[in-house]
C-alpha cells in the first residue's frame, strides 16, 4: 500500500515500498506543462526540462551529470506534457542518496547559461523538425490543434520554432520561479527502501521548494456545432488519420465505460476495427483506438495509417462501428473480454518500480486522489451494457466528430460529406 505524506511546506510525498526488487525509482512531478504557457513563450516548459541537464553549480557540464548516474548503471530522463513535467532516476536501491543528490541538484542549481540556452534552441528546433517529419506522431498534434485551436490546449508541447528561438533566459527563470513551488510538486518514490528513512532524506534534499501559489492554467474552451476536418497535404505513401469525438475529462465516472468502448473498437488485435480494417480488408498496418483525459477536457480517437486510395472506405467503416455502439447493446461475451483485457493490462503494466512511481504520482499530481489497481478494476467490472449504450449515445454524434489527415489530399470536401452519424 502507498503512503502519502504532506510536508510543512505543502510538498506531497508518495511512497510505495517494494520488497521483491532491488531497484528504486525517484520521480519528481510538477503540475505544469504547455497548457500553463502564454503564446509568446509557448515551449518554455519543454525548454526548461531540456536545460535541467545542461549543468549545475556542483556539476557544471552535461557530462558531469550523466557520468555520475552512468557509473552506477542508473536510468534517468525527464518529460513534458500538457499538464505536467517530470524528472526521474531509477537506480539500485543502495544508490538512493546519489539519486536524491543528482535530482535535487538539477532542479535547484541548474545554471541556465546563455551559451547553453542558445545551443539548446538548435536542438529543440531539430526535435520539432523530426516531429513534423513523422506523420504518425504529428497527426495527433494536428488533432489537438483542430479540437482546441489557438489556446494552450491546441499548441505544441515543444512550441513552434519561432517561439522557441525567442525564449530568453529570463523567461525560463521566471517560469521556474512561478511553477516550481512546493504546492505544485509531488515526489513519488517506489522500490526497495526503508519507509522510516525516507521523509528525513526528502526534507534534506527537497526542502528548498518554496511555499507559494503557482500560476494556474486557463480552462479549455470547447465550442463545436458541426463536424470539423483538418487536412495537412503531404506527399506520403500512406495516409495517417486521427478520427474521433470529444468526450470527458479526468474526473468523470464515464471514463470507465469509455475505456471499454475504446478497447472494443480498436484497443486489441481482436477488436472490431482491427479485424475489419486490417484483418479483412488489408487497408492498414496499424490501427488503434484510445481515450485521452485531461483535467478539463477529453477525447476518444481512432488512429490509422491507411492505403491512400481507400481512406474514405476506412472512414465509413469507423463511422459504422461508432454508429453500431449507439444503436444496440454489445454482446456480454464481448463486454467481458474487453473488461478482462483492461484489467490484465493494468496489472501487467505495474511490475516495476518506475511504473508504480508513475502510476501513483501522476494520479496525485493531476487528480489529487489515488486509486489502487484493485479499485480501478472494480470500477471496470461495474461497467454494464447499458452504461456502454448510454455513453455511446452521448459521444457519437455528428456535431462532435473530428477528422485530421496527413496525406496527398488538398480538398477536404469529399471527407466532410461522409462525416455523419
Amino acid at each position: 500500500m502507498f503512503k502519502k505524506t504532506i510536508l510543512e511546506n505543502s510538498l506531497r510525498l508518495i511512497t510505495f515500498p517494494m520488497k521483491n526488487t532491488q531497484a528504486l525509482t525517484l520521480l519528481i512531478l510538477i503540475g505544469t506543462g504547455s497548457k500553463y504557457e502564454r503564446k509568446e513563450i509557448n515551449g518554455v516548459s519543454h525548454f526548461l526540462e531540456h536545460m535541467a541537464f545542461k549543468g549545475t553549480k556542483k556539476r557544471p557540464e552535461t557530462l558531469d551529470i550523466a557520468k555520475e548516474l552512468d557509473r552506477v548503471g542508473g536510468l534517468y530522463n525527464a518529460f513534458t506534457d500538457k499538464e505536467l513535467t517530470g524528472f526521474w532516476v531509477k537506480v539500485d536501491s543502495k544508490h538512493f542518496d546519489l539519486a536524491l543528490d543528482v535530482l535535487s541538484d538539477i532542479i535547484f542549481n541548474s545554471l541556465f547559461l546563455e551559451k547553453e540556452i542558445e545551443k539548446e534552441k538548435k536542438v529543440i528546433v531539430e526535435e520539432i523538425n523530426m516531429i513534423k517529419d513523422n506523420p504518425q506522431v504529428h497527426v495527433l498534434n494536428l488533432w489537438e490543434k483542430l479540437l482546441y485551436g489557438d489556446q494552450p490546449a491546441g499548441w505544441l508541447i515543444s512550441g513552434e520554432k519561432e517561439t522557441v528561438k525567442n525564449i530568453s533566459r529570463k523567461d525560463i527563470l521566471d517560469y521556474f520561479k512561478n511553477q516550481f513551488v512546493a504546492e505544485n510538486v509531488v515526489i513519488s518514490l517506489a522500490g526497495n527502501f526503508e519507509e522510516k528513512e525516507i521523509t528525513p532524506k526528502i526534507k534534506k534534499f527537497f526542502g528548498k521548494f518554496k511555499k507559494a501559489k503557482p500560476f494556474y492554467k486557463k480552462p479549455v474552451i470547447e465550442i463545436q456545432k458541426s463536424p470539423q476536418t483538418l487536412i495537412n497535404f503531404k506527399e506520403t505513401d500512406q495516409t495517417h488519420l486521427v478520427f474521433g469525438v470529444r468526450t470527458f475529462d479526468l474526473f468523470r465516472k464515464e471514463r470507465y465505460p469509455l475505456a471499454v468502448i475504446s478497447t472494443i473498437l480498436g484497443g486489441i488485435m481482436s477488436s472490431r476495427l482491427f479485424i475489419k480494417i486490417r484483418g479483412k480488408r488489408g487497408l492498414a498496418y496499424y490501427i488503434r483506438s484510445f481515450p485521452e483525459h485531461y483535467t478539463d477536457s477529453g477525447y476518444l480517437v481512432t488512429q490509422a495509417g491507411l492505403n491512400n486510395q481507400r481512406v474514405d472506405e476506412a472512414i465509413k467503416i469507423i463511422l459504422n462501428e461508432y454508429q453500431n455502439l449507439k444503436l444496440k447493446k454489445i454482446p456480454k461475451v464481448e463486454l467481458e473480454k474487453a473488461k478482462e483485457n483492461i484489467k490484465g493490462h493494468l496489472f501487467l503494466s505495474l511490475e516495476t518500480s518506475d511504473s508504480w512511481a508513475s502510476y501513483l504520482g501522476i494520479q496525485e499530481i493531476l487528480r489529487k486522489e489515488i486509486l489502487m489497481p484493485e479499485e480501478e478494476s472494480k470500477r471496470i467490472d461495474n461497467v454494464s451494457q447499458d452504461d456502454i449504450l448510454k455513453v455511446a449515445r452521448e459521444i457519437f454524434q455528428s456535431k462532435k466528430l473530428n477528422l485530421t489527415l496527413i496525406g496527398p489530399f488538398k480538398e477536404k470536401e469529399k471527407f466532410e460529406k461522409i462525416l455523419k452519424l
